[in-house]
């Protein structure tokens, strides 16, 4: 057998591969991690070339890869789903809050996709408590 060669077993049955629940939400492609965000943005936003410009975005998810993130959405301007470099956004604001952002821009985005994330695994716990316990009324007669 070739030193270089992993064998395919390695590969099918790796521990590393089995999906968990956690894997449902957020996902793995490559060397990218990708965690849903959802919500509403302005964000002035500098391209390769330097030129800046403004943009309505509804946001999807946040891929974190080698390097950059990228903040994934439905770019209302264009309609069309984009990808912004993060490092590239130089305001992001919350038409709903309020809020405005100069830096730490990921920072922010990052702790709002975790506030999201345990707000979905609330509901989910307390979805699945509802769905076990034993339902309360009248029971059928047999």
């Amino acid at each position: 057998m070739n030193p270089h060669i992993i064998p395919m077993n390695t590969l099918a049955f790796s521990p590393s591969k089995v999906r968990s629940a956690r894997s449902l939400a957020e996902r793995a492609e490559g060397a990218w991690r990708i965690v849903p965000l959802e919500g509403s943005f302005e964000i002035v936003y500098e391209d390769a070339r330097g030129v800046w410009s403004s943009r309505m975005i509804e946001a999807r998810e946040l891929k974190l890869g080698p390097g950059r993130t990228l903040l994934g959405g439905l770019d209302h301007g264009r309609g069309l789903y984009r990808g912004f470099r993060t490092d590239r956004i130089r305001r992001l604001s919350d038409p709903e809050t309020g809020l405005r952002i100069e830096a730490g821009i990921l920072d922010h985005l990052l702790s709002r996709a975790e506030a999201q994330r345990r707000l979905r695994t609330g509901r989910a716990r307390s979805t699945a408590a509802s769905a076990s316990s034993p339902r309360k009324g009248p029971q059928p007669s047999i």
